[in-house]
């Protein structure tokens, strides 16, 4: 076993506190840094489910990509869905850390993982100046259908599936992407010589600007990629760091799905 404060203070040098964007709120939601951790179950999203499934588990501490409290959070009344998190959790004895916005586009971080599990190699950043997104080649052009459903092979499945914008048949070697909602950096994508850009979340208007934008200067494709999914896989890229320096400590990912849609209609 392991004291809370020894793994925060890992968290802290693998994940900076320094990168935490100014809107965010990661770090220790719930914990006392003397308890002795043996367990550690690792998920995107703090839920109930979640939280029960740690609990079955044994585990002390649940290590989330999503803050617990990301948004003003007033009461801790548990007929809350906020307060019955966090009463469980207390109750329980279980530990709660979220490495968010300073997991992103660290070296094998949130976005770099992705990355990776879609094949492309020559990583760089997508914004140089601020060092965020990701940028990368395939070792082989492909076809946008292609490419589309080799990704919908290496992430896990969602009711969404993959959404695509471009000609089925365009070739795509240069890539950029943001794991997680990433349309604030569509403008950036537009004019970094890409011929996709991948992220979730994506609204409608800023979309269609998109696409629109690129019939007038051959811009990249689009792919909108469920949130839960593009940033599942880095948990076992974390894990693995983690495991290597805490032996220990058991370390689990969560198998439990976060993504909030379960099924999708279709004519």
């Amino acid at each position: 076993m392991e004291k809370l404060s020894s793994l925060v203070n890992h968290f802290n040098e693998l994940w900076p506190e320094s990168e935490v964007a100014e809107w965010d709120r990661s770090g220790l939601m719930i914990g006392e840094l003397t308890a002795e951790i043996q367990t550690v179950v690792l998920s995107v999203d703090v839920t109930i489910d979640v939280l029960e499934h740690a609990r079955q588990l044994g585990a002390n501490l649940i290590l989330s990509h999503h803050p617990m409290f990301l948004r003003g959070v007033h009461t801790l009344r548990e007929d809350t869905v906020k307060g019955a998190e966090a009463g469980f959790a207390i109750k329980n004895q279980i530990a709660v850390f979220s490495a968010h916005t300073n997991a992103d586009f660290v070296s094998d971080g949130v976005s770099q993982t992705l990355a990776k599990a879609l094949g492309l190699g020559s990583l760089n950043f997508l914004d140089l100046e601020t060092k965020q997104g990701v940028t990368g080649t395939l070792s082989e052009p492909t076809t946008l259908l292609n490419f589309a459903r080799a990704a919908a092979k290496a992430l896990p499945s969602v009711a969404q599936g993959i959404k695509v914008s471009g000609d089925p048949d365009r070739l795509i070697s240069r890539v950029g992407l943001v794991a997680g909602a990433g349309d604030s950096y569509l403008d950036i994508a537009q004019s970094a010589n890409l011929d996709l850009f991948i992220t979730s979340d994506l609204r409608h208007h800023p979309s269609q600007d998109f696409i629109e934008q690129g019939k007038l200067g051959s811009g990249p494709a689009l792919m909108d990629i469920a949130h839960w999914a593009a940033e599942w896989l880095w948990l076992e890229t974390a894990k693995q760091q983690l495991s290597d320096k805490f032996g220990s400590v058991s370390f689990i990912v969560s198998d439990l799905s976060t993504d909030p849609w379960d099924f999708v209609v279709m004519q």
